[in-house]
């Protein structure tokens, strides 16, 4: 198939941790011998007008068969209006909580999603959320994770001085993330070192605080290092829609901490990690008390892992784009 990627996010020079996600299922598509373009936003930031630019984009791109819109609205509502093309459409998290959040945006995810020709969403939890929204139940294929790329065997970054267990946190310093409620309980918790990868408006919150380190944001190909580095990865989000940074973690033989609201109980088994209530901070600690105990590396998180490889859930992906270009072929019956 001829497949036009059309995102909001996308790793760019200014910005190479944006949208790795997304960048690594067009690797995925391509490495099953699809034709893929994309038409994306590399930055974070800039005046609403991006989009106009952003359509601009997909509208002079070579007509493919089928369009992979990543995100609802904006970036799914655009594809609709100008790739001359079937449109699948796939929920990620926030663009699901944006209409949940605000009428107009809400209006606008009914009729994208009722318009599209396939419609995925990246856990059962989103897609729940989702049907509640529009009436439209999705199919739940998650990005995956690239099994070669986040394996054990990969060098680990140069951790901050400090004592065990290393725990480390990748993403957003954002209340989402519940990174300070993380920064108390690791501080209940009185030993290791925490390190975070990732910036946003909490950074002040967690600066010179004892065992705390700040890395800033990488590049996604240097998040595997940090991994390997590390022995639990905590991800304990007030709601994770899915949970990359985990499953990633969980490929390189790594325990985790989790958060329980979303999609993480999906996959992360016991022997992989702890989930916790990510608003009790005495919870938090115990979690990190216990995944700290689980085996470093971890073999049965790695194994957990294997069921979502980043090849087979493009694969699956592939099958809904197909099934899109077939005419008359309704998904939802």
């Amino acid at each position: 198939m001829r497949i036009l990627i059309v995102s909001q996010m996308w790793p760019g020079p200014q910005d190479p941790d944006l949208g790795a996600f997304v960048a690594q299922v067009a690797r995925e598509l391509e490495g099953l011998g699809h034709d893929v373009d994309h038409a994306v936003l590399d930055h974070r930031g800039g005046a609403p007008t991006k989009y106009l630019r952003l359509a601009a984009d997909a509208a002079r791109r070579p007509k493919p068969d089928v369009a992979f819109a990543h995100f609802l609205v904006p970036t799914g509502l655009v594809a609709e209006v100008v790739v001359r093309a079937p449109v699948v459409v796939m929920a990620h998290g926030q663009d699901v909580a944006n209409a949940e959040r605000l009428a107009p945006i809400r209006t606008l995810t009914k009729q994208v999603v009722r318009r599209a020709a396939g419609v995925i969403a990246n856990s059962e939890h989103l897609a729940g959320r989702l049907e509640r929204l529009t009436g439209v139940r999705a199919q739940v294929i998650d990005c995956g994770v690239d099994m070669s790329r986040f394996s054990p065997e990969q060098p680990p970054a140069d951790w901050p001085a400090g004592e065990g267990p290393r725990f480390l946190c990748v993403g957003s310093l954002t209340e989402r993330k519940n990174v300070v409620r993380l920064a108390e309980a690791f501080e209940r918790l009185g030993r290791g070192s925490l390190v975070y990868v990732g910036d946003g408006p909490l950074r002040a919150q967690l600066e010179g605080r004892p065992g705390i380190h700040l890395v800033g944001r990488v590049a996604h190909e240097e998040v595997p290092g940090w991994l390997a580095a590390c022995d639990v990865l905590c991800q304990v989000s007030v709601l994770e829609p899915f949970g990359q940074a985990a499953l990633e973690a969980m490929a390189m033989a790594r325990s985790v901490v989790a958060t329980r609201e979303g999609g993480p109980p999906e996959f992360v088994t016991p022997e992989a990690g702890v989930l916790v209530d990510p608003l009790e901070v005495r919870e938090i600690a115990a979690g990190l008390e216990r995944a700290a105990d689980l085996p470093s590396p971890n073999r049965a998180a790695r194994e957990a892992a294997k069921g979502h490889d980043a090849r087979r859930q493009a694969e699956r992906m592939a099958a809904v784009l197909t099934s899109a270009c077939a005419p008359g072929h309704d998904l939802f019956t």
